[in-house]
């Protein structure tokens, strides 16, 4: 049972978009991400442009992100003070995103830079994810504490407007976490991602808050980045697929509440290793598409079209 999908220009089966966009919806309620660093590779798999995968993607994560919310929300798991600092940088991050990748699409060189990109972020912050989750697991299988986490070396910047968060129970300079959620703003933009697999990892190594809010806190501000991004992208690079996005909608919204659930059930460690090695997989699979021979090694289009 396939689809016409009008921007992308390519029939699609119906039930694999629906099962896509239901992996993005758990992904967004176990993990706290939006689930766009997987959707938008796979759907590049499966063959749809990777500017119309990006922007389309922006999309279907608005409502993965706000069915998990509202799950995180009843269980009051949700700094809504630091969510709202880092949505002022992601707002200005992704503006400025959209403005580059406009400049990239036009230059003809946007599906390579996307490419680059998600192998070089997904590689750093899965290997780092995978290597603190592993030291957390062998610590509690021999019965030992491990070191406590030092405060990092940003905290030690003498920055001003310290503000306290008492929900995260923190007190640290406004600049941290709006500076944080205007590159994961710029990213949203570049990649289609929701933000979370870098702001999550920022949220607990840098910023240092509790397990336990940050994933309803990274929801808040995937949202509202988010929804800029996809009316940006729709007004200006005219990359969204509608009818994609409605697809994948139908899945996600279902998929976030049974990530929520699951997310219960297992350890957070457990969570971040196997996000971790997700995120490594995907990795790997861009990396070695970017060595494959490509079908059409030469493509023709006409200027002002």
């Amino acid at each position: 049972m396939s689809i016409y999908l009008p921007i992308a220009e390519l029939p699609i089966n119906i039930l694999l978009l629906l099962a896509l966009g239901g992996f993005a919806g758990i992904l967004s309620g176990m993990f706290g991400i939006g689930g766009g660093f997987l959707m938008t590779p796979l759907l590049i798999f499966i063959g749809v442009p990777p500017s119309v995968a990006v922007a389309t993607s922006a999309n279907q994560i608005v409502a993965a992100s706000v069915s998990g919310f509202l799950a995180h929300w009843r269980r009051q798991n949700v700094d809504i003070k630091m969510g709202l600092l880092l949505l002022i940088g992601g707002i200005v991050g992704s503006s400025f995103g959209v403005g580059i990748f406009t400049f990239l699409k036009a230059l003809g060189q946007i599906d390579l830079v996307i490419s680059l990109i998600y192998v070089f972020f997904l590689g750093t912050v899965g290997t780092l994810m995978a290597l603190e989750s592993s030291r957390t697991i062998l610590h509690k299988k021999r019965g030992t504490i491990p070191p406590p986490k030092k405060k990092h070396w940003l905290h030690n910047l003498p920055l001003p407007f310290v503000m306290h968060f008492p929900r995260s129970e923190l007190t640290i300079s406004a600049f941290l976490p709006i500076g944080i959620g205007m590159l994961s703003g710029i990213l949203v933009s570049l990649m289609g991602i929701g933000g979370g697999f870098v702001l999550i990892p920022a949220m607990i190594y840098v910023l240092g808050m509790p397990t336990s809010v940050v994933i309803g806190t990274s929801l808040f501000q995937t949202i509202f980045t988010t929804s800029n991004v996809t009316i940006l992208h729709a007004a200006t690079t005219h990359s969204v697929d509608i009818v994609l996005a409605l697809i994948l909608l139908t899945g996600s919204v279902v998929g976030a509440q049974v990530g929520s659930n699951m997310s219960l059930k297992v350890a957070p460690e457990k969570l971040r290793i196997m996000l971790a090695l997700m995120v490594l997989a995907v990795c790997l699979r861009l990396a070695f598409g970017l060595f494959l021979r490509p079908e059409e090694l030469y493509s023709i289009s006409v200027v002002g079209q």
